[in-house]
This record gives C-alpha cells, structure tokens and sequence, in this order.
C-alpha cells in the first residue's frame, strides 16, 4: 500500500475520489492534468494496493471508489508506531534533564 502512495499522481486520484466520490477514468482525467491511459494506469495500481475498487459498470462506465479500510488499518498502525515513539522520547527527555540538573543526593561525590 505505501509503495501505491509514494506517487503524487495517485495521491491526488485518491484525494479526488475521497472529495468527489466515485468516478470514472474520464471523469478523473478531466479533473487532473494527466492522459486517460496515466490515469488508468494509476487506478490499476491503486487497486492492486487495495486502495480503490470498481464498482459495477453502469453502460460503458465503470466507477472507481475509494476503499477506506486499508487506509484505516495504516493509520491504527502508524499511530500506535507514534505512541510508542512518543514514550521513549519522553523517557529519553526525562533521562537529559536528570542529568543535567542531579539531585543534591545524585551529585555528592
């Protein structure tokens, strides 16, 4: 999946569809800077990642919506990976100012 984001095309398709819903490959190459033939090879690897799906066709068109779920499974993930950044830093915080600054009983020699 972050290997899909790592593109700022498929971010701004993915931005395109959290903001206007589903669409269509001509739909989102009328609204993006970018060929039909970019824009589907993009959807194509943001579907491999999960990341969008394609709904049922409606004549010749076929939407693509935004799949939230594995964007939700990173970010539970990438949260909890802050959290425990967060602790040690605060622990690593604690550990500089004891230093710097030792109590009378930590500092008699």
């Amino acid at each position: 999946m972050f290997a899909a984001l790592i593109d700022p095309t498929r971010r701004a398709l993915l931005n395109e569809l959290a903001r206007a819903g589903p669409a269509t490959v001509t739909d989102l190459a009328r609204r993006l800077p970018i060929s039909r033939q970019a824009v589907a090879k993009h959807l194509d690897q943001l579907a491999e990642a999960g990341l969008i799906s394609s709904g049922e066709p409606v004549g010749r068109r076929h939407p693509y919506r935004l799949e939230p779920a594995p964007i939700r499974t990173a970010q539970t993930w990438l949260a909890a990976l802050a959290n425990r950044w967060d602790d040690r830093l605060t622990a690593l915080e604690r550990a500089l100012d004891a230093t710097a600054n030792p109590t009378p009983d930590q500092g008699a020699t």
